[in-house]
C-alpha cells in the first residue's frame, strides 16, 4: 500500500511488480497467525458500521486477489498452519469472515463475491471447481444468506465475438439463495444466461434464481 504502513497478507512470497505505475508501495508482511482473530473482527465490525449508517447490507470481497482469496488459493498460500495445507484449512478465514459477519448483521443482509477461476494478483488455484463448491457449501449452512457473487473464467475470442464460458452453473444450482454471475456479460449474453436459469428453475423446481423481476429496473445499456 501507499506510504510507510506495511499491508498484510496470506504468506510470505511476494506479488510480481506492476511495471505500469511509477507508484511505491511498501513490501506487504505474512499475517501471523495469531492476528487473524483480530482481522476477523475488524471484518465484522466494518459491516457493523455500514449498517449503522444506513446501507441494507454488505458484500464480502473475496475476489479478485484481495487478502481472503489470498488464503483460499494454493498459489498463493504456502502456511503451515491452521489456515494453510488442505482446501479447508485455506478456506478458513473466509468462512470465519462470513460467520462474524452474518452473526453481527443477519444473513439477510450479506453477500459474497468469488472468483475461484481467475488468476489476479498471481492468485490461481489448482482446483477452482473443488474451491467454488467448497465455499457454496459453506454459504449454505446460513440460511437467508443475501447472494453468491460469482466471475466466470476469463473470455475467449470466437470469430470476432466475445465468448463467456458459462462455467459456473453447477455453482448456481448448488447454491441456496441467489446467485449472480459476472464476467463479460453484454446485454445479448445477460439476456441469454437469464433465460438459461429461468429454465434450469422451473426443472428443478428451485425457488432461488435470478429472473427479469429482479432485473427489470435496471438498464442494460452502457453509458
Amino acid at each position: 500500500m501507499p506510504g510507510s504502513l506495511a499491508s498484510l497478507k496470506s504468506t510470505s512470497p511476494g506479488v510480481k511488480w506492476d511495471q505500469s505505475t511509477s507508484r511505491k508501495y511498501s513490501k506487504p508482511r505474512r499475517l501471523r497467525t495469531e492476528e487473524i482473530p483480530g482481522i476477523v473482527d475488524d471484518f465484522r465490525r466494518a459491516a457493523r458500521n455500514a449498517i449503522e449508517v444506513g446501507f441494507d447490507g454488505v458484500e464480502i470481497h473475496g475476489a479478485h486477489g484481495y487478502l481472503l482469496e489470498q488464503f483460499m488459493k494454493d498459489s498463493a498460500n504456502d502456511r503451515d498452519d491452521e489456515y494453510g495445507g488442505s482446501l479447508e484449512n485455506r478456506c478458513r478465514f473466509a468462512v470465519e469472515v462470513v460467520d462474524a459477519i452474518v452473526d453481527e448483521v443477519g444473513a439477510n443482509r450479506v453477500g459474497i463475491r468469488l472468483s475461484p477461476f481467475l488468476d489476479y494478483k498471481d492468485c490461481v488455484d489448482s482446483d477452482p471447481v473443488a474451491l467454488g463448491s467448497y465455499m457454496i457449501q459453506q454459504l449454505n449452512k446460513h440460511q437467508g444468506f443475501l447472494y453468491c457473487h460469482m466471475v466466470e473464467p476469463r473470455m475467449a475470442i470466437v470469430d470476432g465475438r466475445r465468448e463467456i464460458p458459462h462455467r459456473l452453473l453447477p455453482f448456481r444450482e448448488a447454491f441456496n439463495g441467489t446467485f449472480i454471475a459476472a464476467g463479460g456479460y453484454d446485454r445479448e449474453e445477460g439476456d441469454k444466461v437469464v433465460q438459461k436459469a429461468i429454465l434450469i428453475s422451473s426443472h428443478m423446481g428451485d425457488s432461488s434464481w435470478l429472473t427479469r423481476t429482479c432485473l427489470g429496473g435496471l438498464s442494460w445499456e452502457r453509458h
